[in-house]
């Protein structure tokens, strides 16, 4: 206890500096100017006030657009395999065939089970085949299409320099957004509610909009309707799509109306080139989310990049440049719930937390010092250490404070003397069996320890499994909760025996004073 080497005594004042020093700005946020790489706490929404969006994700639309797909890889396999067939259509969850032959249907059944992994495919006892998603399959492709939607709302958020969003998966199929310091959502659902789905498909030119209301219009084409507007007739299947984009920016075209430039991967460069070439003459419409934005005719072959004009606005024009740029959304979002927390709320919660802080910090340190005297004081010095400490990490670490989390830093402060009571105890009971009060304070921290450690492990594990597997308030409170343990083991053990070995070795006491 009393070896400690100056090499050990100097990283034990380095920590506790750098936490006193960390942490003290946070309690005088405004007033003081700190250097670049200082992060303080970052507030949650709780306290800081800002919005609270719970979104589900439309994975059925996402699901019968799949059908749709493996219903023309259907038709293209019947049609490869030379397979007559009188009734090819699409469910929302199925795809179903009539094939009247039996050996053509065996034939058919097979060639199908190519199309995609995870199909099932049956046929039904009425001429028919029918192709499904397996359970396992389906799942997984549900769970995927939330994971990707909840990246792409990521990269949208971060786009508007939010801090410390929260963005997390709520159930199966819905994610609930949390905007600390935002009171006014609106821009952020309408930023959030576009798919932004660009694909670039030929015109149909041999067919006009209203031959396509007499229902004059082939199996490859559909209509689409145009942001002006108009209806145009283009190819079903997609020139290029919007997967190939790698970059996005708002800019002003010729005659200086905003505009959207673009530019494609190298395979998306070198599809978009060959289609500019092979169809000079012919228009080509920029569909985003299912509306013409532009329909141009193609002059000459264009090479990687190129522009989306329409009637931008500025601003309309930075919101598509925006959301191209993150990313397309595999499914719709539909918000279900939408809640705003007020600052004026969240300066009460942090205001009320403080002062139960306050008042179970004056309460602990009473009950110290009337029970060990000289040793309460020394706790309480670790115990303001450990305070700092435990602030300090939360800033160094980025973790963010929440409601919850103050309840958690409160039942740190209360947890935190239990190694010093344990210490004392042993000592005063060394002391009884007659030994000095150096042998009996060495006694009380070496055997003390392995009590403390298997006390601190238990709530330690407890802590990462909340943090683990809960979420929202769980999570706060365990954030802390976790952080706290490791800053008590070391103040309530490691601060309060160099306090302790330092006063002995200047005072050399003959009477231990508790």
């Amino acid at each position: 206890m009393y070896n400690l080497s100056r090499a050990k005594i100097y990283m034990i004042l380095a920590i506790c500096v750098f936490g006193v020093l960390y942490a003290l700005p946070n309690f005088f946020a405004g007033k003081v100017n700190m250097p670049s790489w200082w992060h303080p706490v970052n507030l949650g929404l709780d306290l800081q006030g800002g919005s609270n969006l719970l979104l589900e994700v439309k994975t059925d639309d996402v699901v019968k657009e799949r059908f749709s797909s493996i219903e023309d890889s259907m038709r293209a396999t019947l049609r490869e395999n030379k397979i007559r067939y009188q009734q090819l259509n699409a469910g929302e969850d199925f795809v179903k065939v009539k094939i009247d032959s039996a050996t053509s249907r065996s034939k058919a059944v097979n060639a199908f089970k190519k199309i995609e992994d995870g199909l099932v495919v049956s046929e039904t006892g009425d001429d028919f085949v029918e192709v499904r998603y397996s359970e396992p399959a389906i799942n997984e492709l549900k769970v995927k299409i939330v994971n990707q939607s909840i990246e792409i709302v990521r990269k949208r958020i971060d786009e508007l320099g939010t801090k410390e969003p929260v963005i997390q998966r709520q159930g199966t199929d819905r994610i609930v957004v949390q905007l600390p310091g935002i009171q006014n959502p609106e821009y952020v659902k309408t930023l959030l509610g576009k798919t932004a789905k660009l694909s670039f498909h030929l015109v149909d030119s041999r067919t006009s909009a209203s031959d396509a209301r007499r229902g004059k219009i082939s199996s490859g084409s559909r209509v689409v309707k145009g942001s002006d507007g108009v209806q145009y007739v283009v190819e079903k299947k997609a020139a290029v799509t919007g997967e190939h984009l790698v970059d996005s920016q708002p800019s002003f075209g010729e005659g200086g109306e905003p505009v959207v430039s673009f530019k494609f991967d190298t395979m998306g460069g070198r599809k978009f080139g060959e289609v500019t070439k092979n169809n000079i003459g012919e228009r080509l419409a920029v569909i985003i989310d299912n509306e013409v934005i532009t329909a141009p005719s193609i002059n000459s072959a264009i090479q990687g990049s190129g522009q989306i004009s329409g009637n931008f606005t500025v601003q309309s024009a930075n919101e598509l440049a925006m959301m191209l740029r993150s990313g397309a959304l595999p499914a719709p979002l539909e918000i279900m719930e939408e809640r705003t927390v007020g600052a004026g709320l969240g300066a009460d919660s942090i205001q009320s937390g403080v002062y139960a802080s306050i008042v179970g910090f004056i309460f602990i340190i009473a009950f110290m010092i009337s029970a060990y005297g000289l040793f309460g004081l020394f706790t309480t010095i670790a115990l303001f250490m450990n305070l700092m400490l435990l602030v300090a990490s939360l800033g160094f670490f980025g973790a963010t404070l929440t409601l919850p989390g103050i309840a958690g830093i409160i039942l740190t402060i209360a947890m935190a003397v239990d190694a010093n009571v344990l210490i004392f105890e042993r000592m005063r009971e060394e002391v009884k069996n007659g030994r000095s009060t150096k042998d009996a304070a060495e006694v009380g921290f070496n055997e003390a320890w392995r009590t403390i450690v298997d006390s601190n492990l238990t709530t330690l594990i407890a802590g990462i499994v909340l943090f683990s597997f809960g979420t929202g308030p769980i999570k706060g409170f365990a954030v802390t909760l976790t952080i706290g343990i490791a800053t008590s083991v070391f103040t309530s053990v490691t601060v309060t025996r160099l306090i302790i070995a330092t006063w002995i070795a200047k005072c050399k006491p003959t009477k231990l004073p508790i």
